[in-house]
């Protein structure tokens, strides 16, 4: 059995197109993808100015008034996308201690009067008014879009990483006006003295989820494979990148999904802000169909040598093997935020909250 991971490797994005050194970054990368679950990439393709540009709006963003945040409060959106007060989710039962904003890449929604729900799952941001906060939307929108890029020329090394040909992920992917890329802008305010959970243990849904650390705060943690919490400290210039549950599940736990969360600063401190960006895959693909079993031998070896996790504290997204990927997301979605699904989703909502609107929303 490999040694359990009590850090999280560094991988040169530079070392991808460098023909001398790639298959040194492909070899990086299948042990951070079987092994660890997450990594950190450094010399990734997103220009500096643009993320300085972001990272000086945050706090702008969240310093709006109140009544202007509350104008794109995620009640209004169908797609699950606007903004979310401070303190209105629940992870296992805990408050997580965090105000956001989610926003996505732009998307007309392909649902009609009798498609299925989830293709409503997807559409238009909600923004701010921009006279308040000036160059805001399109600062965002085009770290969104620059990001979607990056993860797109991420995909077929993942695949090669795993012994597969460089396009054996594509059929994941719809066309690109079929598809739409989540974000969120995370605020997690000092420790209140009651919890230090600014978000409790989750799991992502999709393949990738690449998350700018927009502060030097320390907070994010993950259980490594004993079920021991490893720090993932911000390291400048440098995203963090993790596997979702859907890869896990379509590679039947070669790469792994690792659990994760997010404590809170310290009392008196500042607040910590974060980026996660969510990189999804096609709405109607159902996962158990579409099951890769043609792994070649020395890379399943890889994955008995790891062995299985211990039991994580994480349980969330755990309908792969009978719902499409849009269903999946959707749901996740309702049972975080039921307040939207009892305005948008009367019918789901009343199958997962029989007993009426809960004080808060619970992601699982």
């Amino acid at each position: 059995m490999v040694a359990d991971f009590s850090s999280i490797p560094i991988l040169d994005f530079g070392l991808a197109s460098d023909d001398t050194r790639r298959l040194e970054f492909i070899a990086q990368l299948r042990h951070a993808l079987i092994n660890v679950g997450f990594l950190y990439l450094k010399n990734h393709t997103i220009p500096q100015p643009l993320v300085d540009r972001l990272i000086d709006f945050i706090p702008r963003l969240f310093e709006l008034p109140q009544d202007a945040k509350d104008d794109i409060l995620m009640i209004n959106s169908p797609h699950f996308l606007g903004y979310t007060r401070l303190g209105t989710e629940l992870t296992k039962g805990e408050t997580d201690y965090r105000e956001q904003f989610d926003f996505a890449t732009p998307h007309e929604t392909q649902w009609r009067p009798g498609a299925p729900d989830y293709l409503r799952f997807w559409g238009p941001s909600q923004w701010p008014n921009q006279e308040l906060i000036p160059g805001f939307r399109e600062t965002m929108e085009n770290y969104l879009m620059q990001v979607q890029a990056l993860c797109y020329n991420f995909i077929p090394l993942l695949a090669e990483a795993l012994g597969l040909p460089s396009d054996a992920l594509a059929k994941f992917y719809d066309s690109d006006d079929l598809m739409q890329h989540r974000g969120k802008v995370v605020k997690y305010p000092a420790n209140n003295g009651l919890t230090d959970q600014g978000v409790g243990p989750h799991y992502d849904n999709g393949f990738l989820t690449f998350l700018l650390q927009a502060s030097p705060h320390p907070g994010l943690q993950v259980q490594n494979l004993s079920g021991r919490w490893i720090d993932v400290l911000p390291i400048p210039g440098t995203f963090v990148v993790n596997i979702g549950k859907a890869l896990e599940f379509v590679t039947r736990g070669l790469a792994r999904a690792t659990s994760h969360r997010v404590l809170s600063p310290s009392a008196g401190s500042t607040p910590r802000y974060s980026v996660p960006f969510f990189h999804n895959i096609g709405l109607n693909v159902h996962l158990a169909d579409e099951i890769l079993d043609d792994f070649p031998p020395e890379v399943l070896k890889l994955k008995n040598e790891r062995g299985d996790p211990a039991q994580t504290d994480s349980v969330n997204f755990t309908e792969f093997d009978r719902e499409p990927c849009g269903q999946v997301g959707l749901i996740g979605r309702i049972k975080s935020h039921p307040d939207v699904a009892r305005r948008h989703y009367p019918d789901l909502f009343k199958k997962y909250f029989p007993n009426g609107l809960p004080e808060y929303g619970r992601a699982y």
